[in-house]
């Protein structure tokens, strides 16, 4: 399968779950388990469309690191058990380290809760040329920090700060910011994967279940699971309120990982296709100078 047949397939996949404004926005109008019509049976062919699609992406992500002109930001989103570090390692699985960097964002640290909301993640922003990945993001303060009224407690922030817009100022801060980045040559992409309860039960039960997977367990995950319908709303306004055409988002169907990977993987394939990236040109002095250091290697006995 060629890089341009990839490119034409992609569009397909990732379009449905692309949101580029909000306005009546609902998670209910994505299905978790939707596969585009692919059946269980299908899961080798999606395999091998994911593979055809990694390779397309190396090969952009080649072209993006040699030309140095755009960076690319990938966050990615979602309730736990949803699949985002599987569907990052699966997708990026062959593009070049060099020109990728992946930073998983925990609980703020001391030095953390000392500065804006926004300052640890402006730390790992993609330099030009390469793409970054954020595991969980700047998005956690109107989503866990909206649930758990406490995480805003601890950001020490003046009385007059915490209003009773302050999810609207938030969300009006993250849009500038956002539109700051894509004005300076950074394609912000979103990917919320949206995986059912009753999925996320199962995964639960697995990682239980399965010694190999005990590691990935914690009883903090059962906690976070009482507040599943909190979430999903603050999900749903966080994504109707920040989607826009030069940052949308994108809400995934997480229920089957196989079809999870693929819609990513389209979605990123798309977004570097529309960036026109090519290998520098080389002018006639670079080529005269490679003739030469050619024909000196050619002399050498």
């Amino acid at each position: 399968m060629k890089t341009k047949q990839v490119i034409k397939a992609a569009h397909k996949f990732c379009k449905p779950y692309r949101v580029t404004d909000g306005k009546g926005f609902r998670l209910k109008n994505v299905d978790p388990d939707d596969t585009q019509g692919l059946k269980s049976d299908d899961k080798s062919r999606a395999k091998d469309l994911l593979q055809f699609g990694v390779a397309a992406l190396a090969e952009l992500q080649s072209k993006l690191y040699a030309q140095d002109r755009w960076s690319v930001l990938l966050v990615f989103q979602a309730m736990d058990a949803a699949g985002k570090d599987g569907t990052i390692k699966h997708v990026m699985s062959g593009v070049n380290p060099q020109g990728c960097q992946v930073t998983s964002f925990k609980g703020p640290s001391s030095e953390e809760l000392d500065h804006d909301y926004l300052w640890r993640c402006k730390k790992h922003l993609p330099e030009r040329g390469r793409i970054g990945i954020f595991n969980r993001s700047y998005y956690e303060e109107t989503l866990a920090v909206r649930v758990h009224p406490e995480f805003l407690a601890a950001q020490k922030l003046p009385e007059r700060c915490v209003t009773k817009h302050i999810w609207d100022e938030r969300f009006q801060d993250i849009r500038a910011f956002e539109r700051y980045l894509s004005r300076n040559g950074t394609i912000v992409l979103k990917f919320f994967l949206h995986v059912s309860k009753e999925e996320q039960k199962k995964r639960f039960i697995e990682r239980i279940e399965l010694p190999e997977k005990n590691w990935k367990f914690s009883s903090a995950d059962l906690k976070m699971r009482g507040f599943w319908d909190k979430y999903q709303a603050a999900y749903e306004e966080t994504i109707r309120e920040t989607a826009t055409k030069s940052s949308p988002w994108y809400v995934v169907p997480a229920n089957n990982k196989w079809f999870t990977r693929l819609v990513v993987a389209a979605a990123v394939i798309e977004a570097l296709d529309s960036l026109d990236l090519h290998y520098p040109n080389v002018d006639d002095a670079k080529l005269a100078e490679l003739a030469a250091a050619k024909d000196a290697l050619l002399a050498e006995k």
